[in-house]
Parts: structure tokens; sequence; C-alpha cells
């Protein structure tokens, strides 16, 4: 018969404090923060980190070929994202309500444009930040990241009247560029389109 067996004291358990679970975009919240110094233009209304717009820049948003034809309007330090079939400028913020004005003047203001500005109170999906893992199809990317501790509002497109000045590129230039090339599409869509019998 076994006798009664000796009292063995028990080790405490380790149980490890509650962690507040990771933050999947913590990697592109540290980017935003430190490479462009936009911290406090990221918000997360939704799945992704977004970024609000009019604070400091606006956006237009626009179709991939009308912003490839763009760019040489554009700094080379000027940001451009791109998601879909599409691209968004950055330009300098309150533009946004000048755009409709400078397509009136320009005279594309009565035609059908496939570009929208968004400004003050938007938001746009934060792009994932060059070099930060695969994109995820749909995803937004930089085309042009934010250069590294660069003043970005000076890079961006501007009205000359509201002291762009400095080698910022002329938002008219730019405009002018994008409705052409909007109009050249719809109008090559119309084209492409079967006639409709008799």
């Amino acid at each position: 018969m076994a006798g009664p067996r000796p009292a063995v004291a028990a080790e405490p358990a380790l149980i490890p404090p509650p962690r507040r679970p990771s933050d999947p975009h913590g990697p592109l919240r540290r980017w935003y923060g430190t490479v462009p110094g936009w911290a406090a233009l990221l918000t997360s209304p939704g799945p992704a980190p977004r970024l609000c717009l009019g604070v400091r820049f606006d956006v237009l948003d626009v179709p991939a070929e009308a912003g490839r034809a763009a760019l040489r309007h554009l700094a080379p330090g000027s940001p451009v994202a791109a998601r879909g079939g599409r691209m968004r400028l950055l330009v300098a913020a309150g533009s946004a309500a000048e755009v409709p004005g400078v397509l009136d003047w320009l005279e594309w203001g009565a035609l059908p444009l496939d570009l929208a500005v968004l400004g003050a109170g938007a938001h746009m999906e934060a792009p994932l930040p060059p070099g930060q893992g695969l994109a995820v199809q749909g995803a937004a990317v930089w085309m042009r990241p934010p250069e590294p501790g660069g003043e970005v509002e000076a890079s961006l497109p501007t009205l000359s009247a509201l002291g762009g000045g400095g080698g910022a590129p002329d938002l008219v230039r730019v405009l002018d560029t994008v409705a052409t090339h909007c109009h050249r599409l719809r109008l090559r869509r119309g084209c492409a389109r079967p006639a409709v019998g008799p």
C-alpha cells in the first residue's frame, strides 16, 4: 500500500497581463507620422486608415490615362496616388473650391467630365507606403510618394494668384490637361459603342 503523497508546493501560474490588440496598421501609421509628417491627417472610419483632405492638400481624382498626361505639369516632388484605374493628384489645400470656376473659365464646365475634386471634409484611402509589402489588388498605392522630410505643400499645383509661385505647378495647366484627356476618353468610349439597329 502506498502511503500518503507528500505535499508539493504548487507554483503560482504566471498569467501575463492583458495586452491591447496589435494595430494591423501600425507600420502604415508610423510611416505617415515620420516620412511626410501627416500623422494628424490619419483617421480610421473603415477597415483601412484614411487621410483627411482639405487640411494640407486636396485631391483631383481622374482616370489614370488623364492623370498620366498631367504628370508632365507636376513638380518632381508632387505626390500622386493610384487606386484601380484612377489617379489621385494632390493639389493645394483650398483648390477644391476653385476647380469648378477654373473649369468654367477654361470652357470645360458645361461638359460631363470623369473627374472629381475632393477637399475639406472628404477622406481618401491612405496609400500603402513604398516598400511596405505587396499591395492588395485595388488598394491605393503611391506612384510618387511624398518625399521624406520635404515640404509637400510647396510642390502642389495651385492657382498663381493664391501665391503658388516658387516653382509650384500651375493648377490651370493641370486642369486643362486633365479635362482634355477626360473628354478624349469620353469620345473614345462613345465611338466604341456598337451601333443600335435601324
